[in-house]
């Protein structure tokens, strides 16, 4: 899905690590709730509440998910699936644009 449509966009936007990760939120009819944002080039370490679902739209990255030692290589057009309540480790290699599904 390129678009979305009949959504509310919250205006202020959520900055991380000094601005190098931004995101603006949308919610839509139902509640749910995805972010759209932008990462830079950088290692970001984050916490989850509810589990997530990561769709890399455009850039790379590599992704230490919990449980697993290895890192993993994500590009655009691929995506990741984190655990609700976990911590995961990105690092950037190449500035990326991303979705973030809040999953229930």
């Amino acid at each position: 899905m390129s678009e979305f449509n009949n959504v509310t966009v919250i205006k202020q936007a959520n900055v991380y690590f000094d601005g190098k990760v931004n995101s603006r939120s949308i919610q839509f009819a139902d509640g749910s709730v995805k972010t759209l944002g932008f990462m830079q080039p950088g290692e970001y370490t984050f916490n989850t509440g509810a589990p997530e679902l990561m769709e890399i739209l455009a850039g790379e990255m590599a992704v230490a998910l919990p449980g697993n030692d290895q890192w993993l290589t994500i590009k655009g057009g691929e995506s990741f699936e984190v655990p609700g309540n976990a911590q995961f480790t990105v690092q950037v290699k190449v500035a990326s644009d991303y979705c973030c599904s809040f999953l229930k």
